[in-house]
């Protein structure tokens, strides 16, 4: 009887071996984007106090941080303005800006479980909008989740235009970004 039931597994055994592999392995690492093939490249017990070069990806939700020209820290999960896709034009529109920006400052008594200031709008962002009669905004953080909230995370995109983190994401990044540090935004 044990040899029929092995004799009736052997076609299934074989067919599940010439199977496709899963979809993220079948995409391999050619599929990523080139922040993702970044991020993997992390290596977990590297040392470092400070970064000094800031990445976000927007669409794959995705901040990578450099110390010296190489990735030490990658977070995930990032939330943005309730309208994210696009770059932040005026005041109201919920979005989060793209470009390249630094780090101006920070906030230990923000309504948000601590925040980094982000020098949205620049020059071009200020002309932009001014071109078109409009505030461009301001007042652009990373921050981590709303004071008010006793526990957890907020669930999907809820700021006017920031970007959210867990608190224990924000602690860490108010210890390693010090002011000055360049962000870049992509979409």
């Amino acid at each position: 009887m044990a040899v029929m039931k092995r004799a009736a597994l052997l076609p299934l055994l074989l067919l599940a071996a010439c199977a496709a592999p899963p979809a993220d392995e079948a995409q391999g690492p050619s599929s990523q984007t080139p922040l993702a093939r970044e991020a993997a490249r992390i290596i977990p017990e590297q040392r470092f106090t400070t970064v000094d070069y800031l990445i976000v990806d927007k669409s794959e939700r995705l901040m990578v941080a450099y110390a010296g020209g190489q990735p030490v820290k990658a977070w995930r999960g990032l939330q943005f303005g309730d309208a994210p896709k696009g770059h932040k034009q005026f005041e109201g529109d919920e979005r989060t800006p793209e470009g390249t920006y630094t780090i101006e400052g920070r906030n230990p008594g923000s309504a948000y479980h601590l925040s980094l200031k982000v020098s949205y709008p620049n020059a071009a962002d200020r002309a932009f909008a001014r071109a078109r009669g409009r505030s461009p905004g301001g007042d652009i953080f990373l921050h981590g989740q709303p004071n008010s909230l006793p526990f957890g995370r907020m669930p999907g995109d809820w700021t006017d235009g920031c970007i959210a983190f867990s608190n224990d994401e924000i602690e860490e990044l108010w210890r390693i970004v010090p002011d000055g540090t360049a962000i870049e935004i992509r979409p």
